[in-house]
């Protein structure tokens, strides 16, 4: 079965709850070890309020949010971001996705997460879409934790 999509299809909204432990796990797995992403004092000494999430993780998520909406068999073949407003602990994000453009098996999705303070990520993705296996869940399911 092929995953139909169509330009102008918005994807459901993802909520995606902003904790220390996702901070900070999300920079461990990349390897970023900047003090703002894991120490409070560390991060207002620089300015910040607190800790933030790292650009990686952010990338991470908007992975995790296309694939869970065409399944596990999509490819991400581009993912250009750019970050605004930081997340910070004890906030939430929520990634919102709308098809901007269908051809040749790749769907282009025009991506925004916002949180409290404002658009956190914008972006474009660009994802090759099943073919020959069932469509994924077709929406974005639980939350990160």
């Amino acid at each position: 079965m092929t995953v139909t999509v169509r330009a102008g299809e918005a994807l459901p909204p993802l909520r995606i709850p902003i904790t220390r432990t996702l901070i900070v796990s999300g920079a461990l797995a990349s390897r970023d070890y900047q003090d703002v992403h894991h120490d409070a004092e560390a991060a207002r000494e620089k300015g910040s309020p607190d800790i933030f999430m790292n650009i990686l993780t952010t990338n991470g998520l908007v992975g995790r949010y296309i694939t869970d909406h065409f399944g596990p068999r999509a490819h991400l073949r581009k993912v250009a971001i750019r970050l605004g407003a930081p997340n910070y602990p004890g906030d939430e994000m929520v990634l919102t996705g709308e098809v901007t453009s269908v051809a040749d098996g790749t769907a282009e999705v025009a991506v925004l997460g916002k949180n409290a303070i404002g658009r956190h990520v914008t972006g474009t993705v660009t994802v090759e879409l099943p073919t020959g296996s069932p469509p994924g869940p077709g929406s974005p399911a639980g939350d990160v934790r």
